[in-house]
C-alpha cells in the first residue's frame, strides 16, 4: 500500500546539491513525486510504500551532501496522486529568496582526482569545483544564489559544462561556479611591477618559491603571501617586509602525512584538518620538524592547514614542497587584499611576484583558526568555511545588528532563530579596516535580506564600531557592556536561560564605572548583570603603551603591592633603563595618564615581565602566550597565593602573588616554575571565588569567556576545579571566546531589551 508525504527541509539545502541528492534517493527507493526550492528551504512530495519512505527520510540526513546543513525536517501526510515519476521542479519565481547561503568550501576528493588525472578534461584546471566544493560566499553579489548574481556571470558555460549543470545525476547540477579550461577563469603570473610573465604560471611560481621569492597568491577570500617554510632566509624576508616580526605564521602542508611529521595530531585534529571548512588548526609542534625556527618563535604550537583550492593543490603537486608559509596578504593590522590591482599597489615592496586570476572576489574572507587541544573543537577566528553558517538560537529573536568591538571585530545579525556572525574583520585601527567593517555590514544585510530593528554596540565611546552605530539615524540603539556581552555570547551559544555566573578574563573592556575592566566575575542573564568579583584595580601607566611594554604593568602591580616590592624587583627589571622605571613610577604614584584596570591580561603581562619571560611585545598577548608556553604539568611544583577581600563584590588581590614571585626570583627559580605556580594559583583563587558566589546565589552554571581563556592551563584547570565542586561549566566552541564573539552577545542582549 502506498502513502504520500510532504517533507519540508530547512537549513543550508540550496546550492549544495541537495535536490539531486533527493532525486537519487527517490529513484533508489522507487518513489514518485517531486522536489523544489522554496522560500523556506526545500519541499519534497514523495509517494511510495511506507518502508521505502522511511528509508528515504532517513537517507535525507544520513547521506546529505557535504555542504548541506539540515536545520529541521517536517513531515505531513498527503493524499496519493496518480503519477509515474519523480521530478525536480523549478523554484516558484514569485517567492522571495530567504534561504541560507553555503560558505566557501575546500576542494572535494572527486574534484581533486579530476584535477590530477591527465586523462580528465579538467586536468590541471585551477578552478575545478562542483556542488560539493568551491567558492560560494565570496563570489556572491546578492541573492538568490544563481550564477547571474555571482562573479561567475562573466564566464558563460561551454556546452559540456552546461550539460553537467543541467543534469540532475551530475554532481555539477546547478553548481554555479562550474567551469573548465574552455569557458572559465584563468591564472596569470605577474612580476612586482604588474607585468605578465609568459609561460606556465604554476610551474614558474613553483620555481620562484624554490629560489626564496615571496609570492602573492590569489585564493578564495583573498591573497596569501607565501614562501618556502623550510627556507629561513625567505621567512625572515617575508617578516621584515610584512612588518610581522614575531607573531606566528600559518603553514600549509600538502597532506595529513606531512602534518603528522610536523605536529602531534589527534583524531579530532585529523577530522578538522580534512573537513570542508579546512581551517588553520593549532597543534603542538614536534621538536624535529624541518621548518624554519622563525615560523613560530618561542611558541610550542604551529598553525597548520591543508590545501583547500585547486591552485594550492597544483603548487604542491608541481613543487613537492613539504610546507609553505601561507599568511594573509597585507601589512600587519590591515585587511587582506582581494583585488588584483589593489594587491599590486598595497603589496608593492612585499611580494616579488603575483599569481592572480580573473575571477573576482566580492568579499574578503580570511582563513579561519581552530583548535581541539582543550577537549572540543574551538573556533578561535571564525571566517572562511564557517561564514555565513548561522549559530542556532534557543528561540526566535527580532532582527538586530550588533557591531562588535574594536579588536578582532566581527558583526552579527539575527533573524528568527538564527544568528549570523560576519567574517573576521580584524582590528579597527585604520581606514581600510573601518571600510571593510562597513562593507561586511552591507553585504551580510543584503545577502540575508535582513533589515535590523535595532543596533547593539559597545559602551566604549572611542571604538569606531560604537561611533558608526551612534551615527545611524532612525533606528533604536542599545549600548551593551563589553563583559556582559561576553557572558551573553557564551549563554547564547550554549542555549542557556536564566542567571549564570560569568567568568570573563581578557585584556580590556570599558566598565560601567568608567574604568578598564578585564578580570571579572559577573552574575548575569540577558537582561542585565551585577559585578560579583574582580581583580583589584591597579594603574595602567601610559594607557595603550602599557600593553606594548609589559614591564610597566609589573611596576604598577609592584607599587600596588606596597612596601619595598618595587625595590626588591629592580634587579629583575635591569634591562629597562632606570630613568624609564622612575618615570613610570611617578606616573603611577601621581595618577598621570594611568587609568585604573582590573585586567587579567595585564596581570599576565606583569608576571611575564617579572619572571624574565618578556618585557616588551611585538603583538597582542605575546607575553601571555610565552608565559603559558613555560607552564609545566608537574603536580609537585605548587602554586602562588592571592588574597580575597570580602564584600558585596569580592576583590582578588595580587600583593601576595608579587611577594612570592620575588622570593622565587631571589632563589633563582626559572620562568617555568614561576609560570606554573602563577597559573595554578590563579586557577585556585578563581575557583574559590566562583564557589563562594555560587553558594551565595544558588547559581550552579558558570560560563567562561574572554581572550584569556585561549590559555589552556587556565581554561582546563578552572574547568576541572569547578566540575569537581559540582558546578556546571560552559565554554565557547562555535564562536571565538575573545572579542571576535562579543557581537553575538550584544545581539541577544539587545533582542531581549526589545521584549524578546
Amino acid at each position: 500500500m502506498k502513502i504520500r508525504q510532504r517533507i519540508s527541509v530547512s537549513g543550508i539545502v540550496q546550492g549544495v546539491g541537495f535536490r539531486p541528492h533527493v532525486y537519487r534517493l527517490a529513484h533508489r527507493y522507487a518513489l514518485t513525486g517531486n522536489v523544489k526550492n522554496t522560500v523556506a528551504g526545500v519541499i519534497i512530495e514523495a509517494q511510495g510504500t511506507e518502508p521505502a519512505l522511511a528509508s528515504f527520510c532517513a537517507g535525507l540526513s544520513a547521506e546529505a551532501p557535504p555542504l548541506a546543513k539540515i536545520g529541521s525536517v517536517r513531515v505531513e501526510a498527503l493524499e496519493c496522486q496518480p503519477e509515474t515519476e519523480f521530478v525536480i521542479l523549478g523554484s516558484d519565481s514569485n517567492e522571495p529568496a530567504n534561504t541560507l547561503i553555503a560558505p566557501d568550501s575546500a576542494t572535494c576528493a572527486d574534484c581533486l582526482c579530476e584535477l590530477l588525472d591527465p586523462c580528465d578534461r579538467r586536468y590541471g584546471y585551477a578552478f575545478t569545483n562542483c556542488t560539493n566544493c568551491g567558492p560560494r560566499f565570496t563570489i556572491l553579489r546578492h541573492i538568490p544564489y544563481d550564477r547571474k548574481n555571482t562573479s561567475m556571470v562573466v564566464f558563460p558555460m561551454c556546452p559540456l559544462c552546461q550539460a553537467e549543470y543541467d543534469d540532475p545525476l551530475s554532481r555539477r547540477f546547478h553548481a554555479q561556479p562550474n567551469a573548465c579550461w574552455d569557458c572559465g577563469p584563468q591564472l596569470t603570473l605577474l612580476d612586482a611591477d604588474g607585468l605578465r610573465v609568459e609561460g606556465n604560471p604554476i610551474a614558474i611560481a613553483v620555481e620562484l618559491l624554490k629560489t626564496g621569492r615571496v609570492l602573492a597568491i590569489k585564493g578564495l577570500g583573498g591573497f596569501h603571501l607565501s614562501v618556502d617554510a623550510s627556507n629561513a632566509a625567505a621567512v625572515d624576508v617575508l617578516r621584515e617586509r610584512k612588518h610581522r616580526f614575531e607573531k606566528p605564521l600559518a603553514v600549509m602542508v600538502p597532506d595529513l602525512e606531512q602534518a603528522e611529521k610536523l605536529c602531534e595530531v589527534s583524531d579530532a585534529d585529523r577530522a578538522l584538518l580534512q573537513s570542508p571548512e579546512c581551517p588553520i588548526v593549532l597543534m603542538r609542534a614536534r621538536a624535529d620538524s624541518r621548518l624554519a625556527d622563525s615560523i613560530a618563535p618561542r611558541n610550542p604550537d604551529l598553525g597548520i592547514f591543508l590545501p583547500y583550492t585547486p591552485v594550492q593543490h597544483l603548487i604542491f603537486a608541481e613543487g613537492g614542497f613539504h610546507a609553505l608559509v601561507m599568511t594573509s596578504a597585507n601589512l600587519s593590522e590591515e585587511p587582506i587584499c582581494i583585488d588584483n590591482a589593489e594587491a599590486i599597489e598595497r603589496l608593492n615592496g612585499i611580494a616579488d611576484f603575483f599569481l592572480i586570476h580573473n575571477r573576482e572576489i566580492l568579499l574578503r574572507c580570511d582563513d579561519s583558526l581552530a583548535r581541539t587541544s582543550t577537549g572540543c573543537v574551538e573556533i578561535l577566528r571564525r571566517s572562511r568555511g564557517f561564514v555565513p553558517v548561522p549559530i542556532a538560537l534557543d528561540r526566535e529573536r527580532p532582527s538586530v545588528l550588533a557591531v562588535g568591538g574594536e579588536l578582532k571585530n566581527a558583526i552579527c545579525l539575527t533573524k528568527g532563530k538564527d544568528a549570523f556572525l560576519g567574517q573576521h574583520v580584524g582590528d579597527l585601527e585604520n581606514l581600510s579596516a573601518y571600510n571593510f567593517f562597513q562593507e561586511s555590514i552591507r553585504h551580510l544585510e543584503g545577502i540575508l535580506e535582513i533589515i535590523p530593528t535595532a543596533i547593539a554596540y559597545d559602551l566604549h565611546p572611542g571604538y569606531l564600531s560604537t561611533q558608526w552605530a551612534l551615527e545611524q539615524k532612525g533606528i533604536p540603539k542599545i549600548a551593551v557592556q563589553h563583559h556582559h556581552a561576553h557572558v551573553a555570547s557564551c549563554m547564547a551559544e550554549n542555549h542557556l536561560a536564566g542567571q549564570v555566573i560569568g567568568v570573563v578574563l581578557d585584556g580590556t573592556g570599558y566598565g560601567s564605572d568608567g574604568q578598564v575592566w578585564g578580570g571579572e566575575v559577573l552574575v548575569a542573564d540577558f537582561g542585565g548583570f551585577c559585578r560579583a568579583a574582580h581583580i583589584e584595580y591597579v594603574p595602567l601607566p601610559g594607557g595603550s603603551q602599557a600593553i606594548r611594554e609589559p614591564w610597566r604593568m609589573a611596576v604598577a602591580h609592584l607599587i600596588n603591592a606596597g612596601g619595598d616590592a618595587l625595590e626588591r624587583a629592580r634587579p629583575y627589571l635591569a634591562e629597562i633603563p632606570q630613568a624609564q622605571v622612575e618615570l613610570v613610577e611617578r606616573m603611577v604614584r601621581q595618577g598621570i595618564n594611568s587609568p585604573l584596570t582590573s585586567s587579567c591580561g595585564r596581570l599576565f603581562d606583569a608576571v611575564a615581565a617579572l619572571a624574565g619571560v618578556r618585557s616588551r611585545v611585538n603583538f597582542e598577548a605575546q607575553a601571555a602566550m610565552e608565559l603559558e608556553a613555560c607552564c609545566l604539568e608537574d603536580e609537585s611544583i605548587g602554586e602562588y597565593g592571592f588574597s580575597i577581600r570580602e564584600g558585596d563584590c569580592y576583590q582578588i588581590g595580587t600583593a601576595q602573588l608579587l611577594d612570592e614571585i620575588l622570593q622565587d626570583r631571589l632563589k633563582g627559580r626559572l620562568p617555568d616554575v614561576i609560570s606554573t605556580r602563577f597559573h595554578r594559583g590563579l586557577v585556585s583563587v578563581l575557583a574559590g571565588v566562583v564557589a563562594r558566589i555560587a553558594e551565595d546565589t544558588g547559581i550552579d552554571k558558570v560560563c567562561f569567556s574572554g581572550g584569556c581563556f585561549l590559555n589552556r592551563p587556565l581554561l582546563l584547570g578552572l574547568d576541572r576545579r569547578l566540575k569537581e565542586a559540582g558546578i556546571e561549566t560552559y565554554r565557547h566552541s562555535e564562536v571565538p571566546c575573545g572579542d571576535g564573539g562579543i557581537s553575538l552577545g550584544q545581539a541577544v542582549i539587545a533582542a531581549f531589551a526589545q521584549g524578546r
